[in-house]
C-alpha cells in the first residue's frame, strides 16, 4: 500500500502519467523565471511545422523526466517514503539522495536554447566562449548553460539560492546534471542508454505528434530495474525478463530519430533555423552565449525572454525592417521559417540514408567524404552558373543514430577497466545472476545489431537552385 503524502502537496496532472506530486523545493524552483521560461520552448523544435500537435514544451518534459527518475528509484528500492520525501525539514542521507536525483532530472534542461537543440547547434558551432582565452574549452551548449544557472544564481528567486535554502548542494546537482557525480547509480538513472530522460521523451513526443514510433511498455520496464554491486559500486541493471522490452525501447528510439527527427521532412526547418542563428551570431544580432551567462547572473527576467517567442519575433522584426534584403539567401531562409515555405530536398545517391557499421571507420569516412565532396561540387556549380537566390543548406550529421554503442566503441571510450562500471551502456541481470552488457547477451537482437548506425545526410536548396540542378542533369 502506498504511503500517505502530507496533505496539501502540490500537484500537476500530466497527460502521460496522471497526477505528479512535487516537493516544496521543486514547487519553488518551477516558479522561478528560469524554469517558467521552459514553458515557451518547444520540445522538438520546428517539428510542429510537420506535426501540428507537437506544441509541447521543455517544461512538461522536464517534470516527466523527474517523475520517471522517481519511479526508477522506487523500483530499485532507493526511494524514501513519501511522508519523508515531502517533509522539507527531514534531511537523512537517503532523503537527500532521492531528492537530489529528482532535482537533477527536473533541472537537466534548464539551459535549453530557443527551439531546443535547433538553435543550440549554431551556438556550439560559433563557439564564442569555447574559443576565448583562459576558457576551459567547454562547448557553448545547454548543459553548461544549465550548470551555470544552478551554480551562479545565489540571489532571491535564483536556483542556487533555493537549493542552499533547502540544504541541497548546488555543485552536487550540477554534477548530476552533467553525469559526473560520484554515484554511478545516480548517473545511470539520469544518463544512459535507458534513462529517465529517454523514457519520457519517447512517449511524450509520440503522444503529441500522433505517431506510434516511441511506443514501449514503460510499466514493464520500470518493474524490472534492479541495483547490482560491481567491484564495490552500485550500478543500474535490468532483469533478463525485460530483455525484449529493452529491445523495443531501443528500437523505438532508433526509428524515432531515423524516421522523424532526422528525416528530410522532419529536419528541414531545424536546419534552416540553425543556419539563420549562426548568421545572426556572426552579425551580432542575437544574444551571444556570454550575454546569456551575464543575464543569468544579473538579470533573470531578461533571460526569461530567451525563448522561442524571442527568436521568432527577432526574425520577424529583422525581416520586416528589411535587414535581410542585402542577403537573398538569408532572406529566403527567414521567409521559409516565418511562413512555413518548404525548401527543396536534393535527392542523390550520396545523400541517401544508409545503415553503416560503427566499427568500419575506413568505409564510413569514405561515404561521408563522398557526401561532402558532392556538396562542394554542387556549390561550385551554383556559384559558377547560378545567382544569390540559388542557395544550399547542408545538414550532414556529426552524431550517429545507433541502437547502442558497439562493444568496440565502449572499449575505445572506456574510463574504467571494468566495462560494467561505464555509465552509458545498458546492463542486463541474466537468469543465472550474472550482470552483462546488453551487447554481450547472446539471445538479444540488439547484440546482433550493435555495430549498426543510420547515416542520414540531408541537403536542401532554394526552388530556383533545384530547377537549375535538375535542368543541368546533376539531379
Amino acid at each position: 500500500m502506498e504511503a500517505k503524502r502530507p496533505k496539501n502537496t502540490n500537484i500537476f496532472f500530466d497527460p502521460l502519467y496522471g497526477f505528479v506530486h512535487l516537493t516544496p523545493i521543486e514547487w519553488e524552483i518551477i516558479h522561478t523565471p528560469f524554469y517558467q521560461r521552459l514553458r515557451w520552448i518547444k520540445q522538438i523544435g520546428f517539428s510542429c511545422f510537420t506535426f501540428p500537435g507537437a506544441e509541447h514544451s521543455r517544461f512538461g518534459h522536464s517534470i516527466g523526466v523527474m517523475f520517471n527518475s522517481h519511479k526508477i528509484l522506487e523500483s530499485i528500492g532507493k526511494a524514501v517514503p513519501d511522508e519523508e520525501l515531502f517533509q522539507a525539514e527531514i534531511k537523512s542521507k537517503e532523503k537527500i539522495f532521492h531528492q537530489s536525483v529528482r532535482l537533477a532530472a527536473l533541472l537537466h534542461d534548464l539551459g535549453t536554447f530557443c527551439f531546443s537543440h535547433t538553435t543550440e547547434m549554431a551556438y556550439i558551432r560559433f563557439g564564442e566562449t569555447t574559443n576565448q582565452k583562459n576558457s576551459k574549452g567547454h562547448p557553448d551548449d545547454h548543459e553548461h548553460l544549465g550548470s551555470w544557472i544552478i551554480k551562479n544564481t545565489d540571489y532571491e528567486g535564483g536556483i542556487t539560492h533555493i537549493l542552499k535554502k533547502y540544504n541541497i548542494e548546488p555543485q552536487r546537482i550540477s554534477d548530476l546534471v552533467k553525469g559526473v557525480d560520484p554515484s554511478k547509480l545516480a548517473n545511470q538513472i539520469l544518463h544512459s542508454e535507458i534513462d529517465c530522460d529517454r523514457m519520457d521523451y519517447l512517449l511524450r513526443d509520440a503522444h503529441y505528434t500522433g505517431l506510434g514510433y516511441g511506443a514501449y511498455d514503460r510499466d514493464y520496464l520500470l518493474h524490472h530495474f534492479t541495483v547490482q554491486e560491481i567491484a564495490g559500486e552500485e550500478i543500474l541493471a535490468i532483469k533478463h525478463n525485460a530483455l525484449h522490452c529493452v529491445e523495443d525501447f531501443l528500437s523505438a528510439r532508433f526509428a524515432w530519430y531515423s524516421q522523424v527527427v532526422r528525416s528530410a521532412r522532419g529536419a528541414k526547418y531545424d536546419a534552416l533555423a540553425e543556419e539563420l542563428t549562426f548568421y545572426l551570431l556572426e552579425k551580432g544580432k542575437i544574444h551571444t552565449y556570454s550575454e546569456l551567462l551575464d543575464m543569468v547572473k544579473n538579470d533573470p527576467i531578461k533571460f526569461y525572454s530567451f525563448n522561442d517567442s524571442y527568436f521568432m519575433s527577432l526574425v520577424h522584426r529583422l525581416y520586416s525592417e528589411g535587414y535581410f534584403d542585402k542577403n537573398i539567401r538569408m532572406k529566403d531562409i527567414a521567409h521559409s521559417l516565418l511562413f512555413e515555405k518548404s525548401p527543396k530536398t536534393i535527392r542523390l545517391d550520396e545523400f541517401r540514408q544508409r545503415i553503416l557499421n560503427q566499427d568500419d571507420t575506413t568505409t564510413n569516412e569514405k561515404i561521408i567524404k563522398k557526401a561532402h565532396d558532392k556538396v562542394e561540387e554542387i556549390r561550385n556549380f551554383l556559384k559558377k552558373n547560378g545567382s544569390e537566390a540559388d542557395w544550399l543548406v547542408v545538414d550532414i550529421p556529426k552524431k550517429s543514430i545507433v541502437f547502442v554503442n558497439s562493444k568496440k566503441k565502449i572499449i575505445k571510450n572506456k574510463t574504467f577497466s571494468n566495462l560494467l562500471l561505464e555509465r552509458d551502456p545498458a546492463k542486463i541481470l541474466t537468469e543465472n545472476g550474472d550482470v552483462q552488457l546488453l551487447v554481450d547477451i547472446d539471445n538479444s537482437v540488439i547484440s546482433t545489431l550493435q555495430n549498426t548506425f543510420n547515416f542520414v545526410p540531408n541537403v536542401y536548396c532554394s526552388e530556383s537552385a533545384h530547377t537549375l540542378l535538375k535542368d543541368s542533369g546533376i539531379i
